[in-house]
Order: C-alpha cells, then structure tokens, then sequence
C-alpha cells in the first residue's frame, strides 16, 4: 500500500472504516473475557517484548499491528471496568463519550480558534455554561475545558497570580517590582490538598514555600480557625494571600472542605478562593447529595475533572471563574492565529481563555453523554459508588482485621490490616505494603496506598457501580490473608532476634 493510502479522506473512508471495527471488535473481546483487572506482569517481563519491536519496520496492516499490540499492551492492560479495581480516581467510562472519543479522533479539530472548530467552539461554550450553572455561577461565569485538575488548578491560581499582583500595585503607594511583589505572594490550603498546588506555586515562579498547609479536623477538612489564623499570620509578616485553596474531594479521604466557611473568610479579607473539585464535581449532578457542594458558588475559580465522577475518557476537565473578566490574564494574540481584529468582528477563539494552544476537542464526550444518557443518569452512577462506600465503611468498621480512618464523604475508603495480638507498628506497616503488592501481584484485585500520621495505610477509590458489596469483602480476604502470610514468617524471624 502506498503511503497515501493510510491518510484519513474521502478515498480511504472504508478502509478507515474497516481497520477501526476491527480494532473495536479487539477491545470489546478484551473487555468481555476480563476475568480480573490485571495479568500481575511485571516490568521486567514485559519490558523485553516491547523492546523487540522494531519501529523501523512496519507491520504493514492493521491485523497484525494488533495482534502485536494484544502481546504489548492489551493482553496486560490494567482494566478500570473489571469490578475488583479499586485503587486511584480512574474511572469506567460510558459508551457514549466513547463515541465522541472515536468521533473527536477522525475529525480532528483543534479547539484553538474559530476557523480550525466551528461549531465544535460553540459546543464547548456550551458546556462551559452549563457546568457554570449547576455550580451555581451567575451570567458572568466562563470557563475552558483542560487536560486534567492539575492544569486547571495550575491556570486558576495563574489567575489569582495576576489578579493580587494587580491590587498589591493598585493599594502600594509606591511601585513595587513584579519580583518584589511575589515573593510576598502566599497559597493557602489544606494539608490533604493535591500535591498539583505546590507544582503550581513553582510553575508560577513563587516557590513550594509559598504553599502554607493548613491543619484539618478529624475528618480531613481543612479548619476555618486554623485558616483565619494563618490569613492573619500572612497579615502581620507582609505577606499577600494571593487564593486559598478548598477541595471538594480530597484524593486521599473524599473529604470536602467547610465551603462556606472558607468563602465567609475569603469574603472578609477580599482574597481569591478556588474550589479545587476535580473529585467531587460528580456532586453536581447527584439527585441526592448536591447540599454536600454548597458555597462553591461562592468561589472565584473551580476546577472540575469530568474523567473522574462524570465517567469520561481521560482526558476531560474545565477550570470555570465567577467573573469571565479575569480570563483576560492567559489572552495573547498572534496575527497569525488571533488577531486583535477577530475580536472586533466578533469571533469566538477559544484560544483567548486557555494556557494551550492546540486542544482536542474533549467536549465532545461530555456533550454525547448528556444527549444520550442524560445528567441525571450520571449523577444515579456517583450517588451509587457513594453508597456502596458507605456500606464498606460498614463493613470495615465490623471487621476487627482492619482499622478505618475516617468515615468517608465520598467514595474513599483509607484502612490497614492491624493485627490482633498487637505486633509492632514498623511490622504491621510492612505486613500492609506486603499485602497490597502481593495483590497487584497476582492480578486478582488492585488498592491503592497512602501513608497517614506515619503509617502505610491501604485505600479503596470506588468509582464503579459495578463493585458490588461482595466485591469488596473479597478484597478485604485477600488483603488480611497475605498481611497474615507475611506476618506468620516475619513476627517470630523478629521475636528470635530480640530474644537473641
């Protein structure tokens, strides 16, 4: 075949056709005969396979270049829709938004500008509005659609940035240079925060110490007293809080931070709030749980990550602001893609709000979703994995295996195995991470891990209706069976040395 014949056009549309049903046809066997989320492969045994390729010589045809990728990829995938996958915030997706996934690939367009999108820009506005809305955001909110929460965390704190660096020279009586004014420049948030705050705060030219980490109660909120005391440390040192950061959602705990107490402070002091709700946007659409969001309305800048609770393909997230002025801050203009009179006739260029330049147009799977399934049926899917995390908190607490930290808000779960006869906390951290490794191991299930006071911890991130309550205790088996195993060879090997 002649290297014109793999392009994408009107002569090669059943070609196009043909090669994508049969990669389809792959993945939906893949899917069916799943038996657990994952082989157990390890690195070392599959990193010789790929190495082998030679990407200098094409397979030639679509058959055998999936045949070769079943062996270097979709034969040991990890597989987010089997029910026994409960580690991170990686969720099953609706086959609605894979259509639009399939749909966004062949067409191609670049969410930039008018003339590369059309109404691809529109559908996009459209969405932006109507996220605005359910957050609570009057007519003045906007927004864009970004790759994840760590570029819309990174583009909502570039605004607040721009917007204290303009009131800091507005109320100086002098005129304080741009470094000058950002080393005083100060992130407030939680101690349970994305760790994409400090990266940002670096991106942004301010220092990880420009990150103040603020204390949380028992429930891994953030603490209003703890933060109106470090507002006014910041006060009293010179300092300039420039956006205090609340989650809607911690990665960690689910846990969400006292909106609306947070927003009081925020209020008094004239300082920007971002809501960072990249997990809990999901509540946006809950039919049963929405009140758990309220005061987000009340920020300046959210982040929300539909590939997390609304079941989208990554990648698909949008940073939203209260007032669409203070995206003026990331608007560049190019004569050769934005010029300043496309603004005077009118033209909608995405390319205005946003730190990209180039952007796929990953509105599209949101917009399939809500044309076929409906927002309500998204908010059925997170209401049930909230309910089913529940039920396992439940269960947890009734198992005198395991100890649970928090009773969750959302859909995380942070517990570890402790033994009965009370063996050494050093042990039982070791006898964890053993027990979480030798279930990734053998492929039968996947948790995650965190550490919290010092300690391994062991965590379930539910974001599949599909896991069923006996999915769950299954899990716990296995979990206490390996901890057990580990403990059996290594407490007495411990006990002999002491005794030695």
């Amino acid at each position: 075949m002649s290297s014109r014949s793999h392009l994408l056009n009107d002569r090669t549309a059943e070609h196009y056709r043909r090669s994508l049903t049969e990669g389809v046809e792959r993945v939906a066997a893949k899917l069916a005969g799943a038996e657990q989320p994952f082989t157990g492969i390890t690195p070392a045994e599959l990193d010789p396979t790929v190495a082998a390729v030679d990407l200098d010589q094409p397979l030639g045809t679509a058959r055998e270049a999936l045949d070769e990728l079943e062996r270097v990829y979709l034969r040991d995938a990890v597989y987010f829709h089997h029910p026994r996958y409960l580690a991170h915030l990686n969720c099953p997706v609706v086959i609605p938004a894979v259509l639009g996934e399939a749909v966004i690939a062949a067409v191609n367009s670049s969410l930039d500008t008018w003339d590369q999108s059309a109404g691809g820009t529109l559908i996009e506005r459209r969405l932006i509005a109507w996220t605005a809305e359910r957050i609570g955001f009057g007519r003045a909110a906007d927004g864009i659609f970004t790759s994840g929460g760590s570029q819309s965390n990174l583009q909502a704190l570039l605004l607040a940035r721009e917007e204290a660096c303009r009131l800091v020279r507005k109320n100086s009586e002098t005129s304080p240079t741009t470094p000058q004014i950002l080393s005083r420049l100060r992130v407030l948030a939680s101690e349970c925060s994305h760790f994409s705050i400090e990266k940002a705060a670096v991106l942004l030219g301010l220092g990880p110490e420009a990150v103040i980490s603020v204390p949380c109660d028992e429930q891994r909120r953030m603490r209003p007293d703890a933060l109106a005391e470090q507002m006014a440390r910041c006060t009293r040192e010179g300092n300039v809080v420039m956006a205090v950061v609340a989650t809607a959602g911690t990665t960690d705990f689910g846990s969400i931070d006292p909106l609306p107490a947070v927003a009081d402070l925020c209020e008094q002091a004239g300082t920007w709030l971002h809501v960072d709700a990249a997990y809990g946007c999901g509540l946006l659409t809950s039919g049963r749980r929405r009140e758990l969001l309220a005061g987000v309305e009340r920020a300046d800048s959210v982040t929300v990550d539909y590939h997390k609770s609304f079941f989208q393909p990554v990648s698909s997230s949008a940073v939203l602001v209260r007032d669409k002025d203070t995206l003026r801050h990331v608007t560049y203009h190019a004569d050769y893609l934005n010029p300043t009179r496309s603004v005077e006739q009118g033209l909608p260029n995405q390319v205005d709000k946003s730190i990209q330049t180039t952007r796929r147009f990953d509105a599209l799977k949101l917009w399939m979703t809500l044309r076929v399934m409906g927002a309500d049926a998204l908010g059925e899917l997170f209401d049930e994995v909230v309910d089913r995390a529940a039920e396992a908190w439940r269960l947890l607490t009734d198992d005198e295996r395991f100890e649970v930290v928090v009773a969750p808000q959302l859909s995380t779960l942070v517990f570890r195995y402790v033994p009965r006869d009370h063996t050494e906390a050093s042990l039982v951290d070791q006898a964890n991470l053993h027990a979480r490794d030798a279930l990734f191991a053998s492929g039968e299930a996947i948790v995650a891990g965190t550490v919290v006071d010092g300690r391994h911890h062991l965590k379930f991130t539910l974001l599949n209706p599909e896991t069923s309550l006996a999915d769950i205790a299954a899990v716990l088996d296995l979990i206490a069976g390996y901890a057990e195993e580990y403990l059996g060879t290594h407490a007495p090997a411990l006990s002999a040395a002491r005794a030695g």
